[in-house]
């Protein structure tokens, strides 16, 4: 594995509940902080909830969770923290995105590129995709961050892992059917041995509407091994 205390915090977030969110998205701060960990990573659109929908236009909503997300800085004292929020640039075009916060403050953007527009999904509706990977450093790991459909793809993490990435970690709302939870470890597993990566992947759980997210966070070594699994449909924390 690598040389990292990672905290993985498998939430229940409400589609709009933005305060809400914030109040659970400190609390996973506060325990990773308890555990010395040295990253914490929420589930994909934390902030908002997932799928956010229409909500997303709505001017004032997207504002709300770019407040939100400032409020959440200050608390990442002392470790790192990979929170899924909606970005905005400044032509107003939208981005499901991953802040990336450190003592105290917002130092880098991840911008998922690759966006779901079958079955349930319809983030072409909302989202512009992102074009650019992002490697960071944490405790001299360097890891790439992916948010959901990143990682069905094999090109973002075979790009992260010719750049150096020893670690990927995935922020997901990633929601259940019937023989899902080995697709997924299957297709993980493939991709971390292919690659020679661990994967940290943090999912969402709880119902949206007529989505059910079963969570089974998991993390995985660079041979594809399991390293450590999250409960199926209630919260959890990792720590590995």
């Amino acid at each position: 594995m690598v040389p990292l205390r990672l905290a993985l915090a498998q939430l229940n977030v409400t589609v709009g509940d933005l305060d809400g969110n914030r109040r659970l998205v400190e609390e996973a701060i506060r325990q990773a902080q308890a555990w010395l960990a040295d990253l914490v990573v929420v589930p994909e659109l934390a902030v908002t909830g997932y799928p956010p929908e229409d909500l997303l236009l709505k001017p004032q909503f997207v504002e709300a969770n770019l407040r939100t997300l400032a409020r959440l800085a200050p608390w990442t004292r002392g470790l790192v923290a990979l929170v899924g929020y909606v970005d905005r640039d400044r032509r107003g075009r939208l981005f499901n995105a991953a802040a990336v916060l450190a003592e105290g403050r917002h130092v880098a953007t991840y911008r998922k590129q690759f966006l779901p527009n079958y079955g349930v999904f319809d983030e072409k509706r909302y989202f512009t995709p992102g074009t650019d990977s992002l490697i960071m450093e944490a405790q001299g790991c360097r890891l790439g961050v992916t948010i959901c459909e990143d990682v069905w793809e094999e090109q973002p993490i075979r790009a992260l892992a010719a750049a150096g990435a020893r670690l990927v970690v995935n922020l997901s709302a990633s929601p259940y059917h019937a023989g899902k939870l080995k697709e997924r470890e299957r297709l993980f597993a493939l991709r971390a041995r292919r690659n020679r990566v661990a994967i940290a992947y943090c999912n969402l759980v709880g119902g949206q509407d007529e989505l059910v997210f079963d969570g089974a966070s998991l993390v995985l070594d660079a041979r594809g091994r399991l390293i450590s699994q999250g409960a199926q449909f209630r919260e959890d924390f990792l720590v590995v």
